[in-house]
């Protein structure tokens, strides 16, 4: 009974020093690979509307997304400057950069001038905004004094406003060559237009991109999962790279918004799988 005992606490031994061993050599849980690509991967802070900068963090580290586009609802546009560095302290723990602000809509010079001073206190050097027609001048006047990208944001056939690339094109193409665009494909499809075609024929202009999914080509088209709808995201994926996009390609994620942590998933989870499925 005693060599028994002593062959079985001898093979346990063994056991368990395999066991730690190959704990040892079996690499944790890493992030996902970075996509190799001048452009990067980045959310739309519009997606967490229902959610507190918390658990907007906690799905950006569940899905290895380091960029996030900073919405007003999660960082008032009146913060003090100590709110505004806790703010930043939050993202940097979670690995997080916020890279620009908006989507702003401004109908006023007030709104404006309330917009830039915001930027410039959170630290940005990228507005999205959405400014009347009429205010593109006092814009103009507002990015040579402050140097800053100003992006509009087109929103399809929902708003009469900027409903795609060329309308944005048309009005910004005889200002600042920093006044640009926040290329939606998805709105930007939902107006009869072609994504792909709009960045290559834009992309002196276009300075962010909200990245989604549609269901059609009219206003009747919603949103969805990417890669569930009608864009030819390796035909985009293909042109970022072929016009040397370095900016960020952001999530819009619009659909199920009080739950939309699925989809989320799925929608980065694709895009990361469209970009190495291109490379050559």
């Amino acid at each position: 009974m005693k060599k028994i005992f002593i062959f079985l606490l001898f093979g346990f031994m063994v056991v368990t020093s395999q066991v730690n061993m190959a704990q040892q050599q079996r690499p944790g849980q890493r992030p996902a690979p970075e996509t190799g690509e001048k452009f990067k991967i980045g959310m739309a802070g519009f997606t967490f509307l229902k959610f507190d900068i918390d658990k907007a963090l906690e799905t950006l580290q569940r899905t290895d997304v380091h960029y996030l586009c900073i919405k007003d609802f999660h960082l008032a546009m009146n913060s003090t400057a100590e709110q505004i560095a806790a703010f930043h302290a939050k993202l940097k723990a979670k690995g997080v950069t916020g890279y620009a602000v908006g989507p702003i809509y401004m109908k006023s010079e007030a709104e404006i001038d309330r917009a830039f001073e915001y930027a410039k206190n959170v630290g940005v050097q990228l507005i999205i905004g959405v400014p009347n027609y009429e205010l593109l001048p006092y814009v103009d006047k507002k990015v040579k004094e402050y140097g800053f990208n100003y992006a509009i944001h087109l929103h399809g056939p929902d708003i009469a406003t900027y409903p795609d690339a060329d309308d944005v094109w048309n009005h910004v193409k005889d200002l600042d060559p920093r006044i640009g665009m926040c290329l939606d494909i998805g709105h930007d499809t939902r107006n009869g237009k072609d994504p792909v075609a709009d960045l290559k024929k834009y992309q002196s202009r276009v300075f962010d991109i909200h990245i989604k999914d549609v269901t059609g080509t009219t206003k009747l088209g919603y949103s969805l999962e990417v890669g569930r709808g009608v864009i030819n995201f390796p035909a985009f994926v293909k042109m970022l790279r072929k016009v040397n996009y370095s900016g960020l390609c952001s999530l819009e994620h619009e659909k199920d918004m009080t739950d939309p942590f699925m989809g989320i998933a799925e929608s980065i989870g694709y895009f990361r799988g469209i970009i190495e499925a291109t490379k050559k």
